[in-house]
């Protein structure tokens, strides 16, 4: 037992004194640009699309919430550690299918990830590739892909990231993506505006689609460029608070 323990012990020593790659240490920088540790005790709430959202994120827990109204009343969805709870009126609904709560439970996940970011990229499961340097509307970038251990990677694990950050100021101006549930598709997106509340810089984006939806995420910046991708939607974030927690 004792033998096991320091060979444990050793391992973690190991682990711990592994020299960041590349990738880990642009997005570090990054998260640090956008507001670094204060994302570890922030709760902050916020509307898009007329529903109000609530999120916390630390490194050992999470919990994400939205409220809005519809014809059956105050609908509230929480998302956290322990599972997906949905009330209507404060009772809690059990009748929901396993469908249901996976679908409300991605989407409100969706907004949570998009909202924190880059804070998430240096969740458990995910994995960080340097692609290397490129120029975008004449501004240097640091291109960063990601993708996720199929172990903790969620639903969705087998989505992929590109993310364009800059390499003076660190802000992750422009980013694209593909996914596979809900029908699947691939978008782009490049930062309207931003503001920063609390210490955290929050951005907000044009969300673009190209012609053909099996195109890759690499070829996202050439389809922009070349003016071949459709605006679908904008991202806005509204009425934004921050609040520090213990």
């Amino acid at each position: 037992m004792k033998i096991n323990k320091l060979i444990v012990c050793f391992l973690g020593l190991l682990i711990a004194c592994s020299p960041r790659t590349e990738a880990e240490k642009i997005v570090d920088e990054a998260i640090e640009a956008h507001g670094g540790k204060l994302y570890e005790s922030a709760r902050i709430d916020f509307d898009f699309r007329n529903i109000h959202y609530q999120i916390f994120k630390s490194p050992n827990r999470y919990e994400y919430s939205r409220e809005f109204s519809d014809s059956i009343g105050l609908v509230r969805d929480v998302l956290n550690n322990e599972g997906f709870l949905r009330t209507v009126n404060g009772t809690p609904i059990d009748t929901l299918t396993d469908e249901r709560i996976g679908a409300f439970s991605r989407s409100v996940n969706s907004v949570a990830y998009f909202a924190f970011l880059p804070y998430g990229l240096n969740d458990p499961a995910v994995i960080k590739n340097y692609l290397g340097e490129t120029e975008l509307k004449s501004e240097p970038y640091h291109l960063i892909k990601v993708t996720f251990q199929k172990d903790g990677g969620g639903d969705d694990f087998d989505d992929e990231f590109l993310y364009w950050i800059h390499k003076e100021t660190y802000f992750v101006d422009y980013m694209a993506y593909s996914y596979h549930t809900d029908g699947g598709g691939i978008r782009f997106r490049e930062v309207s505006s931003a503001q920063t509340v609390g210490g955290i810089r929050f951005q907000n984006y044009l969300n673009y689609k190209p012609e053909n939806k099996d195109a890759s995420v690499e070829e996202m910046q050439a389809l922009y460029e070349q003016g071949k991708l459709e605006l679908l939607s904008e991202i806005n974030l509204e009425n934004i608070k921050v609040e520090m927690v213990k």
